[in-house]
């Protein structure tokens, strides 16, 4: 078997959360992960894809998930046994800021010699900064790294070479910091594949499952997603992948979206192993209406039986939802109004705007066809917006449940722990009414291992200080709870165990917020030592209710079973490493799909 090439890492948010008494809040409850943020970015499967196609030998190690499941879990003894070519690890996410680089200060004292590479979106804003840590060598910029990593894995040594890669910043033998012009923006995407059979296949290989699972719970939750662009073209003020945040990021100034053919063959890819449902990431509807139907008409050859989940950001012509329906036999909805007054919604994004009751013509226009459910998603921090507004948006949330069947539900959660780097309200935060707390990777490393998730959060607004945000949140989940209650979105059982975590969690902010900010009493410190379950996890929401329908079986085991037999037939094979193209991807971007076997 030959050499692993590179280790992919994932790091928990805080790295010695096991020992760590720090309430960390609802921060996580409307994403699959925890407050840990153990699921690991889809930038690591395509990245395997990628260079496990060329040749190369990539594994995934989620050292967050490992750390939630086993407590004796010792990451240095782990990470002193794997010596491959290069270790990478993300910073796609800035919760990650304080564990993503003490993980890697980790790697580097134990193997003094291996370069440690960073990605991500975080990691292309602070890059300068980033590039400076001791235990840091390479920071790949943008949203295409895949390529630019099989080049720098290649060439690693030589420094000549280096010096041509785009996107890169580096450090020279000498330590001298170079930074190499971003230049490499692709708008073929095609190559972003998530081949769930390699991944099976790294689990053979390494006999590690724990280390590939996305995120915990994924057994009883095993939802997948796939790209359908990099970019968007929406202009939502508050966030980090908006239009103008990827043109300062990466350099995108318009969406690249994948084929509908390369699309749906990595739907189907997926659904040859997995029953679970599929996440189409970003509104087809983005690419205009021939690219969403042509999509829909191939999926519709397809009959598959997965769940698709379709991401709604404007509302769409009422006839895409019913070819949608025609298409796809299983399909739900998410929406994202954030806010239900109008002005905030226009404030976010003001080139993309509607109003309530075209939202609800929307909502009761699937609910009349097999959607399977409709998601609300409600956020609080918005600019504009008080506490008496997010009161008025739980009573939305109640007009809707009045006037939609229990296939509707909703959810509202606050926007934190940050506002996003790169995002218009953090380029330019007093214009749009915030303040900022922290401005710098290493003010938000140390943000992270404050005592409360009120002290974490890096901002607050012209119309709610951090006290009011915390209030606003509780106020909000507790409302909405008993109305889920009400109009039977949740069970009794359920609902009460949410009514009981939000009460602990909010008795644990007061104590907390009575005390010096950098100290805990005794009390306190007992209750939250390496806690992120009790007070932090199901405090807005049940977790369970973002959970898709299970199946019996929730994988085609005959499948993966002839992906094992056949992995142990050519496993004593030699490897064969394809050639790199004479000329670079990035001076001919329409190469970067096609795999050339030599």
């Amino acid at each position: 078997m030959s050499k692993t090439d590179l280790v992919l890492l994932h790091a928990p948010s805080v790295y010695d959360f096991r020992q760590k008494a720090i309430l960390y809040g609802p921060v996580s409850d409307l994403i699959p992960s925890s407050p840990v943020f153990e699921m690991y970015p889809l930038g690591f499967l395509t990245i395997t894809n990628y260079l496990e196609e060329r040749g190369f030998r990539v594994r995934i190690v989620n050292l967050a998930l490992r750390m939630i499941n086993d407590r004796r879990f010792d990451v240095c003894r782990f990470v002193k046994r794997l010596r491959p070519k290069a270790f990478g690890i993300d910073l796609h996410w800035l919760p990650h800021a304080h564990g993503a680089i003490e993980i890697a200060k980790i790697v580097k004292s134990l193997h003094p010699d291996i370069p440690v590479i960073f990605g991500g979106l975080s990691a292309s804003y602070f890059h300068n900064e980033l590039i400076r840590y001791p235990q840091v060598d390479f920071v790949l910029r943008g949203d295409a790294t895949e390529p630019l990593l099989c080049h720098l894995l290649t060439n690693l040594s030589d420094q000549r070479k280096l010096a041509a890669i785009p996107n890169l910043t580096w450090k020279t033998v000498d330590g001298e910091v170079r930074v190499n012009p971003l230049e490499f923006v692709p708008a073929n995407i095609d190559y972003s594949d998530i081949a769930p059979q390699r991944i099976v296949r790294m689990v053979l290989r390494h006999r590690d499952l724990q280390s590939v699972l996305p995120f915990n719970g994924w057994w009883q939750n095993p939802i997948t997603a796939v790209f359908t662009v990099k970019g968007c073209a929406h202009q939502c003020i508050t966030c980090g992948g908006s239009s103008q945040a990827n043109a300062l990021l990466n350099q995108r100034q318009v969406p690249a979206l994948r084929s509908p053919h390369s699309l749906v063959k990595n739907i189907l890819d997926i659904s040859r192993i997995s029953n679970g449902p599929i996440f189409l990431v970003g509104d087809l509807y983005q690419g205009g209406t021939d690219y969403a139907e042509t999509t829909l008409e191939l999926l519709s050859k397809e009959k598959l039986k997965n769940e698709i989940v379709f991401e709604i950001f404007g509302m769409p012509p009422l006839d895409y939802l019913h070819k949608i329906d025609r298409s796809v036999h299983n399909w739900s909805l998410e929406l994202s109004p954030e806010s239900h007054d109008e002005k905030i919604r226009q404030r976010q994004d003001r080139h993309v705007s509607y109003s309530n009751s075209q939202m609800e013509e929307v909502i009761a226009t699937a609910l009349t066809l097999s959607c399977h459910r409709v998601d609300l998603f409600f956020m609080i921090g918005l600019p504009l917006q008080t506490r008496e507004s997010v009161r008025q948006t739980i009573s939305y949330c109640q007009h809707l449940f009045r006037t939609s069947d229990s296939r509707l539900s909703c959810f509202i959660s606050p926007m934190g722990p940050f506002l996003d780097p790169g995002s218009f309200c953090f380029e330019d935060a007093s214009l749009c009414g915030y303040r900022l707390r922290a401005t710098t990777l290493e003010e938000h490393r140390n943000l992270l291992i404050q005592p409360s998730w009120k002290q974490i959060l890096n901002y607050e607004t012209a119309w709610m200080n951090r006290d009011d945000l915390v209030a606003a949140t509780y106020e909000a989940a507790e409302t909405l709870n008993n109305l889920k209650l009400e109009y039977g979105r949740i069970s009794r059982i359920r609902g009460e165990q949410v009514a009981g975590r939000i009460a602990r969690a909010k008795a644990l902010e007061a104590r907390l917020s009575s005390h010096d900010h950098t100290t805990l009493d005794l009390e306190s410190f007992k209750a939250l030592e390496g806690e992120i379950n009790e007070f932090s996890v199901s405090t807005v929401c049940d977790k369970q209710e973002l959970y898709w329908r299970r199946h019996l079986l929730n994988f085609k085991w005959p499948a993966i079973l002839n992906i094992c037999l056949r992995d142990l037939f050519s496993r004593h094979r030699p490897a064969k490493r394809s050639a790199l193209p004479a000329a670079p991807p990035w001076e001919h971007p329409e190469s970067i799909s096609k795999v050339q076997i030599h």
